[in-house]
């Protein structure tokens, strides 16, 4: 039995140090505080249900073990298998998966922005290395951004930057990815490539973010009135009619 209980502390640490490294960004780094919170949450939940169910394995072995006086090696072997399945399984699922699109720009300012820090780590593996290193500068951004949202409620100039952040970002986002593989090399209309229409709109983006959460840090809400629906004017259709042009045959 002495045996069984260092077997299932080790197994313990083992799991307890996967889920920390996971927690810490796992194999890709958060891009920013909401996403990494989001994850927390997840994996502390994960390590949770692990502990809940190994210390059940444990004691219903020791019960046993008392009852039928000694549950010998096949007990102690059943009950090393069922602590591994548990920490495989609840370990693997359930899954930390990307929020819905259309459900980004709900709740308050923090969910909005964690949930559209974790959604972009989701595309990130399907962009170019330019428009991966703006989603990581974006990412730091929303962080601010979230904080001075939650200082201004719902007025209208909140609203119109939830937008942005919450709705024409991410649709820029699913508007390239949208667009033939093979396609987003090739320069369009202008002489520029899908590629660098991203990067652009999302370098534009990242600046409008930082001028937004300056005006907000200033309380100058009138002007950011007047940039919210500039903004949903200027991006409400963000590479819309680039990708209908780069789906068409050249």
């Amino acid at each position: 039995m002495a045996h069984e209980a260092h077997q299932s502390q080790e197994i313990m640490r083992a799991a307890r140090q996967s889920l920390n490294e996971q927690r810490l960004g796992g194999r890709r780094r958060s891009i920013g505080r909401g996403s990494a919170e989001l994850k927390t949450r997840h994996y502390t939940a994960k390590l949770t249900r692990i502990v809940v169910a190994v210390v059940g394995i444990v004691l219903a072995a020791m019960i046993a073990g008392v009852v039928i006086d000694g549950i010998g090696f096949t007990g102690l072997f059943v009950a090393a298998l069922a602590v591994l399945a548990a920490v495989a399984v609840f370990g693997r699922y359930p899954r930390l998966k990307p929020p819905p699109q259309a459900r980004l720009n709900e709740g308050d300012a923090r969910t909005m922005v964690a949930r559209t820090e974790l959604w972009l780590e989701g595309q990130r593996p399907a962009l170019p290395p330019p428009a991966v290193e703006l989603v990581d500068r974006i990412g730091v951004q929303l962080d601010a951004l979230g904080l001075q949202l939650e200082g201004v409620g719902d007025q209208p100039a909140a609203v119109e930057v939830r937008k942005l952040v919450g709705e024409h970002l991410p649709e820029m986002i699913s508007t390239y990815r949208r667009i033939p593989g093979h396609l987003r090399h090739e320069p369009r209309g202008d002489g520029r490539t899908p590629d660098q229409q991203l990067a652009d709109g999302l370098g534009k983006i990242s600046g409008e973010i930082d001028q937004i959460t300056r005006q907000l840090a200033a309380g100058d809400l009138d002007s950011l009135a007047v940039r919210g629906r500039f903004l949903d004017y200027k991006y409400g259709g963000a590479l819309d009619d680039r990708s209908g042009e780069a789906e068409r045959p050249a």
